[in-house]
Order: C-alpha cells, then structure tokens, then sequence
C-alpha cells in the first residue's frame, strides 16, 4: 500500500472474482482505491489495467518535494520551540 501512481497513492486493492454482482458490474478482476494525493478526502477506484506507474525519475521527484516539505515543517516547528524555550532546544 501506499505506494504512488499518476493518478494518486495506493490506498487499498480489492478483488472482483467473475461470476460475482460486483465483478459484472465493474468488471473482474483487481480494482485498486487511490487517493490523488496525501491529504485528500477523495477516493477514486480503477481497475488494474487502468494503473499508470510512475517513472523512477517522477518518482525521485515526489519524494524529494516531499521531503524538502517536511524538512521546512521540521525547521518551522524548530523555531517555535525556540520561541517557547528561550532559543534552548536541545537539537
């Protein structure tokens, strides 16, 4: 789980065996629930064949941006506590 695609992240995977009222009314086989990005209330389901896999560099990509946002979250919070202890943070 978890892991990114175009369309969004993994957030769950779901078999429709044939034979199945779900698997003849949205097709058999796996279907997969992702969300379009990390904070997003949406779900959207589509099935295997329809998954877009990112490439290794749009990949790196993500990762990095998402890193570098974290990073200034943790330098935001760092002054905060700074503010808060007197510039003593123990960092």
């Amino acid at each position: 789980m978890e892991q990114r695609t175009k369309d969004g992240i993994i957030q769950g995977l779901y078999y429709y065996p044939s034979g199945t009222e779900l698997a003849e009314q949205f097709g058999d086989g796996w279907h997969y629930a992702l969300m379009p990005h990390r904070n997003s209330d949406e779900l959207f389901h589509f099935q295997e064949n329809q998954i877009r896999p990112l490439t290794p560099e749009e990949l790196f990509s993500q990762i990095t941006a998402e890193i570098d946002f974290y990073q200034q979250q943790i330098n935001i919070l760092n002054r905060h506590l700074a503010a808060i202890t007197g510039g003593s943070t123990n960092s």
